[in-house]
């Protein structure tokens, strides 16, 4: 299967497959004419309308003049939530880092800002965030928008270091809600899907800065895996396990942990029968390590250590797709279980997965709305077939779990199914109906998949 057949085929699930006619910006603003792709290449955006914004007064100006548009950040996503037929805002020059609120332990930036160019200058003020993807790349605003996540028992996603951010509504208003003054509507708005309108601006909570230190094991066996999950997923301020299915080890257990000021450290040589790693490695064993934040227990600043790949350096395997799905965390084993059976199919396709744990939040989209979950992640080839034969097969492994996949990853799990697994999705719908009641910022992903055509 071609690679547009296997996005059209994934979209058309989750989307539907209706087009409207063509609606471009009115208005003489002249429009950057160029054609985009995804991070990873898989997906080709279905505008050449690109608008470029330099700040909040600009975005304004792009929402007033267009009547359908969507806001696209770093382009990571692997679906078509950020995609639009008619305009593009790029996010990207929304990058203004904000004074430091010492007395809220607070910062405001910019909506497009790379959270590895924020964190350094985080550091050097003394302070942190309270968690990191496994990748640097993405913008803050993209990644909190989706419930983008790190890893540890007792850390929320992303978006959950969100008190307050500003917007551009469909009704071209600018408004300014936080965790303190809008306390009935501010949990729907922070994982917002981009349907309430263009961030501009967010402010995210901060920690003061600490240094952590990152140790691999390698060949946990699944036998310990099933009877001390909590205490391997809790063994660490961030832990990862990776596995290509194919054995009954995980290949390795990455430990993040906080490194105390002048307090020595010596890794045990083994870790639940797994094996101390003596060297830097990659997730994908075959790949040079060069990429990947330092590990062999090395204290470093935060920022260097809670991602898997450095700033600098092509994340992952690069060219790739990624689907991911959240389950809840007392029914990690079961679904661990439910997936080894799939792992002929995974031999021909996979890169590797990365298993991991949220905190539960109060974030009306977040998959992890009222839930302490385990992240299933499964970075995949290019096999556009073997791929799409594959995502309906775990996902009906995983559905007795009612599992909810990541926002910007490809699933197939049909709308209705999707619906039913989000409580808070009727005021989440009202909602957008409140601050874009034209539907300026619909596409076929939201109109078809979550918000019903209303």
């Amino acid at each position: 299967m071609k690679k547009r057949e296997f996005l059209k085929l994934s979209s058309a699930v989750l989307t539907g497959v209706a087009l409207t006619p063509l609606i471009s910006c009115e208005g003489k603003k002249e429009v950057k004419k160029e054609v985009l792709k995804n991070w990873a290449g898989n997906l080709t955006y279905s505008t050449q309308n690109i608008h470029r914004p330099k700040n909040a007064a600009e975005v304004k100006a792009v929402v007033d003049q267009c009547t359908k548009l969507r806001a696209l950040g770093t382009q990571h996503c692997f679906n078509t939530i950020a995609d639009s037929e008619f305009n593009l805002i790029s996010t990207k020059g929304l990058t203004e880092i904000g004074p430091i609120d010492e007395k809220a332990s607070t910062i405001t930036v910019g909506a497009g800002i790379r959270y590895g160019d924020l964190c350094k200058f985080l550091y050097e003020k003394g302070y942190a965030l309270h968690n990191l993807a496994s990748l640097p790349h993405i913008s803050v605003a993209g990644a909190c928008a989706t419930a983008t996540h790190g890893s540890g028992v007792t850390n929320g996603n992303l978006s959950t270091g969100v008190s307050g951010l500003e917007l551009v509504t469909g009704t071209g208003e600018v408004r300014t809600l936080t965790r303190t003054l809008n306390p009935d509507i501010f949990s729907g708005t922070v994982v917002n899907l981009g349907a309430l309108g263009v961030v501009t601006k967010i402010t995210l909570d901060l920690l003061p800065a600490f240094d952590v230190r990152q140790t691999v094991y390698l060949g946990l066996p699944l036998t310990q895996l099933e009877n001390h999950f909590d205490e391997i997923m809790s063994s660490g301020y961030s832990v990862s396990l990776f596995t290509d299915w194919q054995t009954d080890n995980i290949n390795q257990v990455w430990i993040k942990r906080i490194a105390r000021k002048n307090e020595p450290f010596t890794p045990e040589p083994e870790f639940f029968g797994a094996r101390l790693a003596d060297r830097d490695v990659h997730p994908i064993i075959e790949i040079s390590a060069e990429n990947c934040t330092p590990q062999m227990s090395v204290a470093g600043p935060w920022y260097e250590r809670l991602p898997h790949f450095k700033l600098d350096f092509t994340p992952s395997s690069g060219e790739e797709l990624q689907a991911e799905y959240f389950v809840p965390r007392d029914k990690a084993v079961e679904a661990i279980k439910a997936v080894t059976s799939l792992r002929d199919e995974l031999r021909n396709i996979l890169f590797i997965t990365e298993i991991r744990t949220i905190d539960a939040d109060e974030l009306w989209m977040s998959p992890c709305y009222n839930q302490k979950s385990v992240a299933i992640h499964f970075t995949l080839k290019q096999e556009f077939d073997g791929v799409s034969k594959f995502l309906p097969h775990v996902e009906e492994k995983l559905a007795p779990f009612n599992v909810r996949p990541h926002w910007g990853k490809l699933s197939t799990i049909s709308p209705g199914t999707l619906q039913s697994r989000y409580e808070k999705l009727a005021d989440f719908v009202r909602l957008a109906k409140e601050f874009d009641p034209n539907g300026k910022f619909r596409n076929q992903f939201l109109e078809k998949g979550i918000l019903l055509g209303s």
